[in-house]
């Protein structure tokens, strides 16, 4: 009888259980939901991932505001020498307002690329807007398994806003542990079909739709005035605090590196949002006035002091409160493994007075083009300084010329420009658009209109970019779209052999080998094969031509054989490592620019007629070869 008893409480106790368990294996089977992993296969090209642009779904308790961030894709099996950095973080770490190329991850990946050209780097980055540290937690707990290198961190101005913040229209609890279980639970598509169910119950009530005309910044943001040193402000610090801590825990256990930035925010060039009424002390507003006048008495010090006492009143907090950088700091001291990117000084060092304002920064927390860069060499010079990458390296390429080279368009620009107009003219800022100029539109700023309005798709916009700029013979512009395109995705050889034919063209013959090289790893081909072998030998780099000219050679469909050349290669080094260990002889100095001349490379031959005239300024050999060269070029 008591068998039967616990029988019957079993089968009562595990009733439910398997009818819940059933109603899963129902919905999944009938596709019901979706699968809200991080990575899915890339549908696009087979043995790579990609992000899952269902992902960020289980952090929005409103699905209509969950946002997309990058679909860069990686292979599922890396590379023996491969370094893979993955970024997490929100809108500034995506690259808000230009996106693409703009984000602060693309320009690294252009510096060491281009410092690095031997070198495979992969630099996927999984940010997105409108999120905080419950997001970036939980995509760092999944994207351990994918064997990175490197995590980048860039997060906290989101914290009481982003999904699920204390002060969001997702907020559920001011619970870490129970806002994870929630996140967790999420995963099943039963209770995916509950909160539909509940969300479309709650605005049948109240007769309320989410507004998708309205700014994201407006819809996210439920409790607009949150009191410097209150129980919710408090409530957001443990909850980055908690997600942060466990997040560097996690990955300092796996031995993964970790750099994390502190945050960077407007403390001069904006006002408050929503300050307490008066001028007493809880005044942001009467505390920013104070700031303003002691700037304008030139005591630079305390106006920084005061401005940023402003900000920690400030009742709307977009922008992160100081409390959030010193969590930073602890982390990177507390845990193996963790690097503090101070970012912030790099901003400082670059803002007038060392005051953080409109020379970095756009609005409230997003950088403009030139914080973008900064941002990125932050990050750079501390990978370096903790041998991620090499710190000795020749051919590095500079901030300076980084910044010169890196290849955000005018397009890219613009679209920027106008996106922050259309989210100042909006909630909180409210800031009239100037007037429209009445004039013939340029190419590019026809173009940054329509991606603005999404009248048409980036790559889109590049492709008809390129046309113009070759129909006006403009190469150099040209080269700069087919870069950009490039860094967007880098799993394209047409791109990479494109690039580097645009600039042999413009006889940038360093930065061509560079794209030849990616292209013929990426598929090798005569024509890549060719073109490299040639530029190399041009440039006097005969022993890295000798794989390419062997490709060439074996692949050859031509009537001409390069068998010739491949012997005078070979002699050709041989002799250059002779010249080596006797750098004075000028008889292999003038063979070396004959051996050159035989095949009509004026270039490497008069680099060598150079060192021997310089050796010996009345060499006959080397007088006759300097007037060769000379009617070759005629």
């Amino acid at each position: 009888m008591k068998k039967r008893l616990w029988l019957f409480k079993g089968i009562a106790v595990l009733l439910p259980l398997f009818v819940l368990a059933l109603v899963e294996l129902l919905l999944r089977l009938f596709g019901y939901g979706h699968d809200l992993s991080l990575f899915v296969e890339d549908s696009d090209r087979k043995g790579y991932w990609v992000m899952n642009q269902y992902a960020s779904e289980r952090y929005f308790t409103e699905t209509e505001n969950a946002t997309i961030g990058n679909f860069e894709p990686f292979p599922q099996r890396k590379a023996n020498g491969t370094l893979r950095i993955f970024v997490l973080g929100e809108s500034t770490t995506i690259g808000y307002p230009y996106m693409h190329n703009g984000s602060f991850h693309r320009w690294l990946q252009y510096r060491l690329m281009h410092t690095f050209p031997d070198k495979e780097f992969e630099i996927i980055n999984l940010s997105l807007t409108a999120v905080n540290s419950y997001t970036v937690y939980g995509f760092a707990q999944e994207l351990v398994d994918y064997a990175p290198d490197a995590v980048l961190l860039y997060t906290g101005h989101n914290e009481y806003y982003g999904a699920l913040g204390v002060g969001s229209t997702n907020a559920i609890a001011h619970n870490p542990s129970l806002m994870r279980l929630v996140i967790r639970l999420r995963d099943f598509r039963l209770i995916q079909l509950i909160n539909q169910a509940v969300s479309g119950i709650r605005k049948a009530v109240s007769n309320q739709k989410v507004d998708l005309r309205e700014n994201l910044m407006k819809r996210m943001a439920a409790d607009q005035q949150i009191p410097y040193g209150s129980a919710i402000y408090q409530a957001g610090i443990v909850q980055f605090k908690t997600n942060l801590n466990d997040l560097c825990q996690l990955l300092s256990n796996r031995k993964i590196p970790v750099f994390i930035s502190n945050l960077v925010s407007n403390e001069k060039d904006l006002k408050p949002f929503i300050s307490a009424p008066g001028d007493g002390a809880s005044s942001a507003q009467a505390k920013f006035q104070v700031a303003n006048q002691i700037y304008a008495e030139n005591n630079f010090g305390e106006a920084k002091k005061a401005y940023i006492q402003a900000k920690e009143l400030d009742l709307l907090r977009f922008r992160a409160p100081e409390a959030m950088n010193q969590i930073i700091q602890d982390v990177a001291i507390k845990y193996p493994g963790v690097t503090l990117v101070d970012t912030k000084r790099f901003f400082e060092e670059h803002s007038l007075h060392r005051i953080l304002g409109q020379e970095t920064l756009l609005e409230h927390v997003h950088p403009n083009v030139y914080g973008y860069a900064l941002l990125s060499d932050a990050f750079y010079e501390a990978m370096k300084k903790k041998q991620l990458i090499p710190s000795d390296r020749r051919g590095e390429m500079s901030f300076t010329t980084l910044r010169q080279r890196m290849p955000i368009t005018a397009v890219d620009s613009l679209k920027g420009a106008y996106e922050i107009m259309i989210l100042k003219e909006g909630w909180p800022f409210n800031i009239p658009m100037p007037p429209e100029e009445k004039r013939t539109k340029t190419v590019e700023e026809q173009l940054a209109g329509a991606l603005v309005v999404k009248q048409i798709n980036w790559r889109d916009a590049m492709n008809q970019l390129t046309n113009h700029y070759v129909a006006q013979n403009n190469l150099a512009k040209a080269l700069q779209v087919t870069e950009a395109l490039s860094l967007e995705y880098p799993y394209d050889p047409a791109l990479c052999q494109q690039a580097g034919k645009l600039c042999l063209n413009l006889n940038e013959n360093d930065q061509a080998v560079t794209y030849l090289k990616k292209a013929f790893r990426l598929e090798n081909t005569f024509d890549a094969a060719q073109n490299l072998f040639i530029t190399l030998l041009k440039l006097d780099r005969p022993e890295e031509a000798v794989p390419y000219l062997n490709y060439a050679a074996e692949h050859n469909q031509s009537q001409f054989s390069l068998n010739e050349l491949q012997t005078f290669v070979q002699q050709l080094i041989a002799v250059k490592q002779q010249f080596v260990k006797d750098t004075t002889n000028v008889t292999l100095s003038n063979q070396l620019a004959a051996s050159y001349l035989k095949f009509a490379n004026a270039t490497a031959a008069a680099k060598y007629v150079e060192k021997s005239l310089r050796l010996s300024s009345h060499n006959v050999d080397a007088l006759r070869l300097k007037q060769q060269i000379q009617a070759l070029k005629k």
